[in-house]
Order: C-alpha cells, then sequence, then structure tokens
C-alpha cells in the first residue's frame, strides 16, 4: 500500500508512484531508503540513473522523481503528471538537465 505521509514509507515502493521498475533505478544509484530522496535534486538523480544505465530514459522518470523528492518532503501525494510542466521548464531553462 502507497504511503499517505512520508513518515509513512518505509521502502521506496511505499511512495506514491514508485513502483518495483523505478525503485530498482535508485536503487542502482545507491539510494535504498525513502528518506534518503528527502535531500535530493530529483534532476541530478535523473541524470545519474542516465548515466549509470548509460541511456536516455523517458522524461517522465524525471517526474516521477520530482513527485518522490517532494513528497518525501512532506508535500501532499500527487501524480508524476503534475510535475510535467514543472520538468518542461526546467528541462527548456537548462537542456542539460535532461541528460
Amino acid at each position: 500500500m502507497k504511503a499517505r505521509h512520508a513518515d509513512d514509507a518505509l521502502v521506496l515502493e511505499d511512495i506514491p508512484n514508485i513502483g518495483p521498475s523505478i525503485a530498482g533505478d535508485l536503487r542502482g544509484i545507491g539510494i535504498t531508503l525513502p528518506q534518503e530522496l528527502a535531500h535530493q535534486d530529483p534532476y541530478a538523480l535523473y541524470r545519474r540513473v542516465n548515466e549509470t544505465t548509460g541511456q536516455r530514459h523517458d522524461p517522465c522518470l524525471c517526474d516521477c522523481f520530482i513527485a518522490a523528492v517532494h513528497f518525501m518532503q512532506g508535500s501532499a501525494p500527487l501524480p508524476w503528471w503534475h510535475y510535467t510542466p514543472e520538468r518542461k521548464r526546467q528541462f527548456q531553462r537548462n537542456p542539460a538537465l535532461a541528460g
């Protein structure tokens, strides 16, 4: 069951928008606990996953990271697509963020 509050997230898959595959991506870059996301830059996470796997992932993965970081910082659990406009603005301002 997905956590309703950051304090309820015990494993990465408890975070809204994070399923087994994305949790695996996070573990692949050394993020193993939900609380570790509260201090992360979601754009840096996206870039690290791209670099680690040697491929550019769908930008929606970045949206999931934004949603997860915000949730772990205390925001309401929102669907990942809520953050798509934010990500598009950031990628447009700084294309290097897109990996």
